[in-house]
């Protein structure tokens, strides 16, 4: 007999960007406190906040065949819990090396969660004829606000990063079987190649244009999640509430518009959209890079999680569209470049943090949102239907 609640098919899919998230926004608001526990620099951290990116990669790039062997469900009813086990097991370590070599299988599952919620998005969409992708992801964001909000709290107490990891097992474990114990996959798109993605799944030259439009919105959205907590603290020496809050703020601001951006998509075209988004994004980059108080850094990244909002849900959707390959294996390819550059290239901004300073994490994202600005006419202009969910 299976638990959980009765849902529609698309809030199921919200529940489970939700679940997913709330599990991976427990670690950066804590990320102040194991940098000072080892006793490192941004740049040691880094370089070990990239053995989830590795992680990640491996299984974004050959985890497809498998997931569809296992099944959807039981992969999904096992990954999310298990990450969150694997986080907590994490922070167990003692030094660099260490958190590396322990975060690479968090990584592992992070990619098969990645490629299986994002298909069931685009799958759930065309079966009810409504775009729900940018609403999913908003409330990935709404899941990553609530545990980095819980988070900074926590952190507030003096609680140690370990207790505070171990004791969200639980509470993910019964969040999945509460959101997704009913949970069944969407079958899949019609009129579109069937079957799984290839074992390796190769990005085409429309995928890397893809990667383009990405790219700024990705590596500025996890450089906020990965530095702007050590930010705060190191610049403007704030409390420990509030170097967490940052974290929490960029994920509010991002939900919150992604809740409503399908709306616009609907209306102006993607884009249209993704251009002004783009455009507030560097805003909010250069507002953080200059500010001279907490206040005017808290209120660039918010702007920045405003901007990165739905750059990465509009490129998933014009992957899923495509009719050269299958949908899996597009949205595979898509996201086995830019999912990673949002975990490998905020860690990496840790060496120029070290080197010239904390607001230069940020300053050097400027270039890619320019990028992006030109990549955007990729997306497309047109939308699914005139209506929403």
């Amino acid at each position: 007999m299976r638990v959980g609640l009765e849902l529609p098919p698309q809030h199921r899919v919200y529940g489970a960007f939700f679940v997913y998230a709330f599990c991976m926004g427990s670690l950066p608001p804590r990320l102040p406190d194991i940098r000072s526990a080892m006793g490192i620099e941004e740049g040691a951290l880094g370089l070990a906040l990239i053995g989830a990116a590795v992680g990640t990669l491996i299984s974004l790039t050959f985890a497809g065949p498998l997931l569809e062997r296992v099944g959807y469900r039981r992969a999904l009813l096992t990954l999310i819990p298990l990450l969150a086990l694997l986080y907590a097991v994490a922070v167990f370590a003692t030094g660099p090396l260490g958190l590396f070599l322990l975060l690479v299988p968090a990584g592992l599952a992070i990619g098969g969660i990645e490629i299986i919620v994002n298909l069931e998005a685009d799958r759930t969409e065309h079966m009810i004829g409504h775009r729900i992708m940018n609403r999913a992801h908003a409330f990935w964001s709404f899941g990553f606000f609530s545990s980095g909000l819980m988070g900074a709290g926590i952190a507030q107490t003096g609680l140690s990063p370990q207790l505070h990891l171990l004791g969200m097992v639980p509470v993910v474990a019964l969040a999945v079987l509460l959101v997704l114990g009913r949970f069944e996959p969407a079958p899949h798109r019609t009129g579109t190649p069937d079957g799984t993605a290839s074992r390796f799944a190769a990005p085409t030259l429309a995928i890397m244009v893809l990667v383009a439009v990405t790219l700024s919105a990705l590596i500025l959205e996890g450089a906020g999640i990965d530095w702007s907590a050590i930010y705060m603290r190191d610049v403007f020496a704030v409390s420990p509430f509030l170097a967490g809050f940052a974290v929490a703020l960029g994920a509010f601001t991002q939900a919150a518009t992604r809740f409503f951006a399908d709306a616009f998509v609907e209306r102006y075209s993607p884009i249209a959209v993704a251009r002004v988004l783009l455009s507030i994004l560097g805003l909010g980059t250069l507002t953080v890079f200059f500010a001279t108080s907490e206040w005017m850094a808290l209120a660039g990244f918010g702007l920045m999680g405003v901007g990165s909002s739905a750059i990465f849900p509009l490129a998933m959707s014009a992957a899923a569209q495509r009719t050269d390959r299958s949908a899996a294996t597009n949205v595979a390819a898509l996201a086995q470049i830019s999912f990673v550059a949002f975990l490998l290239g905020p860690p990496l901004l840790g060496l120029i943090a070290e080197h010239w300073g904390i607001r230069w994490s940020f300053g050097v994202g400027l270039p890619l949102v320019a990028l992006s600005l030109v990549a955007a006419a990729a997306l497309g202009r047109r939308p699914i239907r005139h209506e929403v969910d």
